[in-house]
């Protein structure tokens, strides 16, 4: 808020001025005109700079100092070899932005490959800063799970939330449709609890993405931008920072990686909820939601059995655990993919 109050003084002010003085003799409404033109300039080259890079910044100021001592040197030269003139002015003129412009670009464009910790501990401690932040996606929030994660600790740093998302979240909770308008809302309350926690650093991110339109691609920018991975659920937003470089923390595959490691031979007890794809099959789950598949146990269905595992399969939605019913198991026996766990792993599959 602060900074869009400069802006607007700024303009004011600049716009004030030229009115006044009346630069190139221009009328006083023309000369206002022209003030307000050069400061939404000057704002646009701004926005421009925020979005750059320390490196790129430092990049494209040594290339302009650069292009600037160039560009003396050869009006020199001029000097001496024209007479003086429009000519030899225009030609000083045009040299010193030609060599401006061409050292701003190549500086900004090799920027990245300053070493900007040699300078000092002042730069070598900006890296890690900005590498603590976390960018939240929608589907994190909506999830809920990425609360409970940050205040048990594992999620260290503030997690940022981008305006953006936030509108989005609220477009989601104002939708027509009910689920949506409830899983919105969810959203909501979640990142109103994590506010509220005194273990959680949540921040407001009041920045945008100007050269992206989607949701998706923003978070991208600015993951980009400040080196900071993106929290999401969402498989699609997945992808796509990964192939643009950008670090992603998923929720679904750490839940993934802490299920308990269940190996061929154990026993368990399982409640057969439903019956399976293939007769005589059963399903279970366990505390984490694993499905269970149970070979000849459809009537059992709604009892608790012991169960002998007798495969694990990892799919691309999850794990599931293949096994039969402990009466009738032959440990000895190796253990062949039978027709229902492959129909029951094309089921998961779709």
């Amino acid at each position: 808020m602060d900074l869009k109050l400069i802006r607007v003084l700024f303009t004011l002010v600049l716009t004030f001025a030229c009115f006044l003085l009346r630069p190139f003799g221009l009328d006083h409404w023309s000369a206002g005109a022209l003030g307000l033109v050069c400061s939404a300039a000057v704002i646009v080259f701004e926005l421009r700079v925020r979005a750059l890079s320390l490196r790129r910044l430092f990049g494209a100021v040594f290339g302009s100092v650069l292009g600037i001592f160039g560009a003396f040197l050869f009006s020199l030269v001029l000097r001496d070899s024209l007479p003086s003139g429009g000519t030899q002015s225009w030609l000083q003129l045009f040299i010193l932005m030609l060599m401006t412009y061409v050292g701003l670009v190549v500086g900004t464009s090799k920027g990245d490959l300053l070493n900007l910790a040699a300078l000092g501990d002042l730069f070598h401690s900006e890296r890690p800063a900005r590498r603590a932040m976390k960018l939240l996606d929608t589907s994190a929030i909506i999830d809920g799970r990425i609360a409970d994660m940050a205040e048990t600790g594992f999620l260290d740093g503030p997690l940022a939330v981008p305006t953006f998302v936030l509108t989005e979240l609220q477009m989601v909770a104002d939708s027509s449709d009910g689920s949506k308008r409830q899983r919105g809302r969810r959203g909501l309350d979640v990142l109103q609890r994590m506010q509220q926690s005194t273990a959680i650093n949540i921040q407001i991110l009041d920045e945008d993405a100007p050269g992206s339109r989607a949701v998706d691609m923003k978070l991208v920018e600015l993951g980009k931008k400040y080196d900071a991975p993106v929290v999401t659920n969402d498989f699609n937003l997945n992808k796509v920072a990964q192939l643009h470089g950008v670090a992603v923390l998923n929720i679904n595959d750490l839940a993934n990686a802490l299920k308990p490691v269940v190996l061929p031979g154990e026993k368990m007890h399982i409640f057969i909820l439903k019956e399976g794809k293939e007769p005589n099959q059963g399903v279970g789950y366990l505390d984490d939601g694993t499905m269970v598949v149970v070979d000849h146990a459809r009537k059992m269905i709604g009892r608790s059995v012991e169960v002998s595992v007798t495969s694990v399969l990892q799919t691309a939605s999850g794990k599931m655990i293949f096994g039969k019913m402990e009466e009738s198991a032959t440990l000895t026996e190796p253990h062949r993919s039978t027709s229902s766990e492959t129909a029951a792993l094309r089921e998961a599959d779709n």
